[in-house]
């Protein structure tokens, strides 16, 4: 069943607004997706992709935020992450979203970082420090666009931030987020 995150804010989010303008979610992280979720991207079951981002695009507002956006950028592997792959399942998701829009090269992930599944969300956001960074000589394509960021799980969120973050600070007018499933969140404030 479909979950639309953008009009609940948790309190952390209260006392520091977010970067992103809105973050829209197809499902909860939970039975069956996660067995799902992890085959397609942990057990080269790539095929996946298409029927995958046909639920991320039934999330309330999916479309629209697709319309909208002049970029829909996926979430960067590191360079090892991507080789130990075969492939960035972000990146397979955001061309079948919006094929004319997508640019795997634009965000770019400068360091390869441990694992965040196990880390609490502090930890996650130092982990993800100058871990993302804008294409150099690409980055005027960002002053004053709409970008929408791809990825398929959102626990804490610190990935998704950290590159919105790194996006904002390049000039885009507006950062949001579509992912294929979302872990609930802890702090019901």
């Amino acid at each position: 069943m479909p979950l639309h995150i953008t009009a609940k804010r948790c309190g952390s989010c209260l006392r520091s607004p977010p970067p992103l303008d809105q973050c829209l979610t197809a499902s909860s992280y939970e039975w069956p997706w996660v067995d799902l979720i992890a085959r397609f991207k942990f057990h080269e079951q790539a095929g996946w992709a298409g029927s995958l981002a046909t639920l991320m695009l039934s999330a309330p507002g999916a479309e629209d935020a697709v319309d909208a956006a002049d970029w829909v950028l996926p979430i960067p592997l590191s360079a090892q992450r991507l080789a130990e792959r075969g492939y960035n399942q972000s990146w397979l998701l955001t061309r079948q979203i919006s094929p004319r829009k997508a640019d795997a090269h634009l965000l770019l992930r400068t360091r390869d970082t441990p694992s965040q599944r196990t880390l609490p969300r502090a930890e996650r956001l130092a982990n993800l420090v100058g871990a993302f960074a804008v294409e150099p000589l690409r980055a005027s394509q960002l002053r004053g666009k709409n970008v929408l960021l791809i990825d398929d799980v959102m626990t804490s969120g610190a990935s998704l931030h950290t590159a919105a973050q790194v996006l904002r600070q390049t000039g885009a007018a507006k950062v949001s987020a579509l992912v294929l499933a979302r872990t609930e969140s802890s702090d019901k404030a």
